[in-house]
């Protein structure tokens, strides 16, 4: 909070910094790198103050409201970002996960639809599709519609695949973790994976005491940097274990 405070004194009483939007987004990419999402986003809050057609700085301030937990203003921005750069639409996985906890569950349905014309093999956007239409249709509408994914080659994700198919249990999913014998950041990479997307399943299909043990160790803070999750994605657990994993 201290350091948030002189931020905000120093962006107050700087005119440099005011009037020179690259050096401010400079600055909040420097800030989103070291996880310090609260200064980042009053940085990015000058750049569209100074500069508010420019596209990006909606695009980060609404990964990094996420990361803050503000689901409504993260919405917002992307909606903002997409607005003044149509083309990427199609691309905003974020925007569908925003509104998955934004409780806008039809909108990220759709959002999850669109992204499938851009990248049409990746387990995650079936299953978060998935995610959202669960609490409107239920389980087994939400299981027969799925998107249909081929080979997406990252180790667990078509087994993860099956069981929201309704075609693999857990035990399967964990056990398609270990089949060749990985070690080190390997293992834990894909670990992390197993664990958010059963701690996501079982949660959606009401096992939620045993959902919360998968998501607490998705959302170890050990694995914030590790070199194979993603960064984004290991804040989805974070947020999601402390949105509704603590209940």
């Amino acid at each position: 909070m201290k350091q948030a405070l002189l931020l905000s004194i120093m962006l107050a009483s700087s005119p440099l910094l005011a009037e020179d939007p690259e050096m401010l987004l400079q600055d909040a990419r420097r800030q989103i790198a070291a996880r310090k999402f609260d200064e980042a986003e009053q940085l990015l809050s000058q750049v569209i103050k100074a500069a508010p057609e420019m596209a990006v700085p909606y695009y980060l301030r609404g990964r990094v409201n996420f990361q803050r937990g503000k689901m409504a203003e993260s919405v917002q921005d992307f909606d903002a970002y997409v607005k003044r750069q149509p083309a990427a639409a199609s691309r905003q996985w974020e925007r569908g996960i925003a509104l998955y906890y934004a409780g806008n569950f039809k909108e990220g349905a759709a959002q999850f639809e669109l992204y499938q014309t851009f990248h049409d093999n990746d387990v995650e956007n079936s299953v978060w599709r998935f995610l959202c239409m669960v609490p409107t249709v239920g389980v087994e509408k939400s299981r027969a519609v799925m998107l249909p994914i081929k080979d997406d080659r990252r180790i667990p994700m078509m087994k993860v695949y099956d069981m929201f198919r309704g075609k693999a249990t857990p035990e399967q999913v964990l056990a398609n973790v270990t089949a060749d014998d990985p070690q080190g950041d390997v293992l834990s990479g894909r670990l992390f994976y197993a664990h958010l997307y059963l701690g996501l399943y079982l949660e959606a299909v009401g096992e939620k005491r045993e959902a919360r043990k998968y998501i607490a160790l998705a959302a170890d803070r050990k694995l914030a940097s590790h070199p194979r999750i993603n960064g984004y994605m290991w804040d989805v657990a974070r947020i999601h274990h402390e949105l509704k994993g603590k209940k």
